[in-house]
């Protein structure tokens, strides 16, 4: 089995603290996450682990500037997020911040070039439609609508069009979820050559274990904790898992 060695990170990217969220749905609470306390490293590969309603898109939402916490402070290197205005928190996620979901959420009327273009246009030093499709294996692909690709080249197109712009961070919210194994592994396979080609830090979340092996750290999720941080010395190439 080939493996990839894990590579030294040092640099803070995300410095998390007590972070606690709460929603209120009339005079009901839900905790979504409980003091949660993280760094992300920059250029990393990490796994979010946990079954759904473990508070890991929670987390991710407030990572991405989607969302803010009740409690705590979240900094993106020296710039604190916490409590950051709406103006502040697009340009941040427009600047520094991919997502992919598991939903693919392209635009059918448009190729997968135009999907891509929409990030492109709006981004400060972008790359070229073409070269971020290329990047995912689709330069054959360029013209085709959504309904032309298979559900794994339209996640592939949806990764193009987060890294388009170059972020400094990936955010991927079950990616894989939608598609089968074989499909999920070529998936897994581009979010690899994207961390290790461009340095993007990357996060993923997921509820499949078979996952966590690709990855320099696996932080285990339940009820809202952390409950480890675990870190693979050696990690397992995206082709050789299993699940």
């Amino acid at each position: 089995m080939s493996s990839l060695n894990c590579p030294k990170v040092s640099i803070p990217v995300f410095h998390i603290r007590d972070v606690s969220k709460i929603y209120r749905m009339g005079e009901v609470k839900v905790q979504a996450l409980k003091s949660v306390s993280l760094d992300l490293y920059q250029g990393e590969f990490v796994v979010l682990l946990g079954p759904s309603g473990s508070g890991k898109s929670t987390l991710l939402n407030i990572l991405g500037g989607l969302d803010v916490p009740t409690t705590g402070q979240v900094k993106f290197y020296n710039q604190v997020l916490t409590n950051a205005n709406e103006q502040t928190l697009t340009r941040f996620r427009r600047e520094y911040v991919g997502f992919v979901f598991q939903f693919y959420n392209l635009i059918p009327s448009l190729t997968a070039r135009e999907n891509v273009a929409l990030v492109t246009e709006i981004a400060s030093h972008p790359m070229r439609p073409r070269e971020a499709l290329s990047l995912v294996g689709l330069d054959h692909r360029l013209d085709h609508f959504p309904a032309q690709l298979s559900g794994g080249e339209q996640q592939r197109v949806a990764i193009a069009r987060a890294v388009a712009k170059r972020p400094q961070v990936l955010l991927c919210d079950e990616p894989t979820g939608a598609l089968d194994f074989q499909t999920g592994k070529l998936v897994l396979q581009v979010l690899e050559r994207i961390n290790r080609e461009l340095g993007t830090t990357t996060a993923v979340i997921t509820h499949n274990a078979g996952i966590a092996s690709m990855a320099d750290r696996v932080i285990t999720m339940r009820s809202g904790e952390i409950l480890s941080v675990q870190h693979n010395e050696v990690k397992v190439a995206s082709a050789d898992l299993e699940w």
